[in-house]
């Protein structure tokens, strides 16, 4: 008999400890997704807004490899907004992780945005100073995919910090267009994103390269992997 009740205190012990256990996980789910920070599929309502914009007819990336991301972000006068973009689910923990850490260190960001928005058009998010990253498109002047067709690149303040490229014929091409006063890389700005800083280390760290660095062109907001 008293090995029966001691059996049946120490399931019941063990019953509650699972419990404990259960609510402990719970809580920390909760906390995790009321955080402003959060991985999802691409649901019904957010596909609806991507098809024939950022997800058009020809589109050749299935909608199961992308990832709709919620983060939080400050602009630079100090005001906390809250974000949302799309990426492959390849980078998805990895943009995640960098946001969190952004957030943390009060690192400026003006808007993070869908391109849809901006009905997919570039130009209108990169002048809105939008931060994005999924768009089947193809890179300006080329008929090669851009690695934001994967959602595998995401640009950054882009028009604080510009694409910049020259033509054969010597003339610069600047994108955004209303980023040529951005063009200057000695001049100070809110958003302008720079070798060595927070932005720039977190993404190196997580395997990206950076557009600054390439040699053909420069294109300041852009990190790709």
């Amino acid at each position: 008999m008293l090995i029966s009740k001691k059996i049946a205190t120490f399931a019941a012990m063990k019953k509650g400890l699972i419990l404990i256990l259960l609510i402990c996980l719970q809580s920390l789910c909760c906390w995790a997704q009321g955080d402003g920070f959060a991985i999802d599929t691409i649901s019904n309502a957010v596909f609806a807004r991507m098809q024939g914009h950022s997800f058009p007819k020809d589109c050749t990336i299935s909608r199961s490899e992308l990832r709709y991301l919620t983060v939080k972000h400050f602009d630079a006068q100090g005001k906390e907004h809250q974000g949302e973009l799309v990426c492959n689910k390849a980078i998805a923990n990895d943009l995640i992780d960098i946001f969190r850490q952004l957030h943390q260190a009060h690192y400026p960001i003006e808007r993070i945005e869908l391109v849809d928005n901006y009905d997919a058009n570039d130009e209108r998010s990169m002048t809105a100073n939008n931060t994005s990253c999924f768009c089947f498109r193809k890179i300006t002047g080329s008929q090669r995919l851009s690695k934001h067709s994967m959602g595998m690149a995401i640009d950054i303040n882009p028009l604080h910090n510009p694409c910049v490229s020259k033509r054969r014929d010597g003339s610069v091409v600047i994108e955004p267009a209303a980023g040529k006063r951005y063009a200057d890389r000695s001049k100070k700005s809110a958003y302008k994103l720079k070798k060595g800083d927070l932005c720039y280390r977190l993404f190196k760290a997580h395997g990206f390269s950076w557009g600054g660095d390439w040699r053909s062109k420069k294109d300041y907001q852009h990190f790709e992997r």
